[in-house]
């Protein structure tokens, strides 16, 4: 009697070996503009800081007009202006830009990221 081994997938098995893949492709296509719009930001706040730290008088406001000029520049429409903060901490000052951006997975699932850029100005 002859006996033949059944060789490769089935279709059963090729649905469970890339469901997951197209998942994790999904969602990494949702969130790659949130972390190129993040990129822009990172560089436009490195930029004002050093830009500014040619400027020997410093102002909070003098900061936030550059950068905001800097994001309309890089066509940054969020994080906004108020999301970041300018401090002066005795001699440093920094910028700071602490934010989140939510992308839409599916139905009611979302992926959450929180974004933290510092940059001082020397």
């Amino acid at each position: 009697m002859y006996h033949s081994k059944q060789r490769g997938i089935t279709l059963i098995g090729w649905l469970f070996l890339l469901t997951p893949m197209a998942i994790v492709l999904y969602a990494g296509l949702r969130i790659a503009p949130i972390y190129l719009n993040y990129m822009k930001v990172s560089k436009s706040v490195d930029g004002v800081a050093k830009e500014m730290s040619e400027n020997a008088n410093l102002t909070a406001k003098t900061v936030e007009v550059a950068l905001e000029k800097r994001l309309n520049i890089e066509s940054i429409e969020f994080p906004e202006i108020k999301d970041f903060a300018v401090r002066r901490n005795e001699q440093v000052w920094t910028i700071e830009a602490k934010y989140e951006d939510v992308a839409p997975l599916i139905a009611n699932v979302s992926l959450l990221m929180q974004f933290d850029k510092v940059a001082e100005i020397q």
